[in-house]
């Protein structure tokens, strides 16, 4: 089953469960990956693209919160919260940072990259082989300590 057909079925389920708030963060998930399909029209959506999706929608909530937390809104960064476990569900699970130095520095050792004009051919690489397994973030922090 793929993600997209994951999601549609949660959505049934969380109409038939009545749970509001995991209903909205899974409507606007679908609502994101419709609007990704829109722009790339005559082409199905892989479940890598509705990951990238998920990891961005992810991001968004991420800066709300921070936003919310900021402005003295605790009610509606905790519901961010909410929703970011609810998108979670949906992404591999997070390698440790061990697991990322060693996959970083071994992408390195394959690419022979060694200094920051490397850093663009060494992050594609390293998102193509971790695959949703580290957010953006992480594997950036971790290509720029071993880079410099």
């Amino acid at each position: 089953m793929s993600i997209q057909q994951q999601i549609d079925e949660d959505i049934k389920r969380a109409m038939i469960a009545k749970d509001p708030q995991r209903l909205d963060a899974l409507r606007m998930l679908k609502s994101a990956v419709k609007y990704l399909a829109i722009e790339k029209p005559g082409t199905a959506l892989s479940d890598a693209d509705v990951m990238q999706v998920i990891q961005k929608q992810i991001k968004q909530r991420r800066e709300s919160i921070a936003q919310f937390t900021q402005g003295g809104r605790p009610e509606l960064a905790a519901k961010e919260e909410k929703e970011i476990t609810v998108l979670e569900a949906y992404l591999p699970k997070q390698i440790s940072e061990a697991e990322l130095q060693t996959a970083v520095q071994a992408v390195l050792k394959e690419l022979g990259a060694s200094t920051k004009k490397d850093f663009g051919r060494a992050m594609k690489a390293c998102s193509e082989k971790l695959a949703g397994g580290a957010d953006n973030k992480r594997l950036s922090e971790a290509l720029g300590k071993l880079l410099s």
